[in-house]
């Protein structure tokens, strides 16, 4: 185990002990957190909106694979949880923009190393599949 490993696992160490010492009221702050970016299109859409304001429809174009249904989904999810702006501009017909809050901009850090370490491990992965599907 390299000297950076080993410092990342005794940081982790110590934040699942000050977890377990900790006295939520409410569902712990990682699961809940997880729960809205573990989803399939969360951080497809926030990575997407790292860009700057976007209307919807571009947004709907620019995310492959979404449905117009599940796209509204994910947007209402992450302006609820405070990770995105919805504005809407008094045209005709009335346009929508959705952006990132100082909040969502905050995620694009730890996202980036994430996808980073996917992008480098992801070979690994799928050879680490296909021998245990064997």
């Amino acid at each position: 185990m390299t000297a950076k490993n080993k410092a990342a696992v005794e940081k982790m160490q110590q934040t699942h002990r000050d977890w377990e010492e900790a006295d939520y009221a409410g569902p712990c702050p990682v699961r809940d957190v997880l729960d809205r970016i573990g989803d399939r299109w969360s951080v497809m859409v926030v990575l997407r909106l790292s860009g700057g304001p976007i209307r919807f429809r571009a947004l709907l174009r620019s995310v492959d694979g979404i449905s117009q249904r599940m796209l509204t989904t994910t947007l209402r999810a992450l302006e609820r949880d405070g990770l995105v702006d919805r504005t809407v501009f008094d045209t005709r017909p009335p346009a929508v923009e959705y952006s990132l809050t100082p909040l969502g901009e905050s995620l694009l850090d730890p996202l980036s190393l994430l996808a980073e370490w996917a992008m480098d491990h992801h070979e690994q992965i799928l050879k680490a599949r296909k021998n245990f599907d064997k």
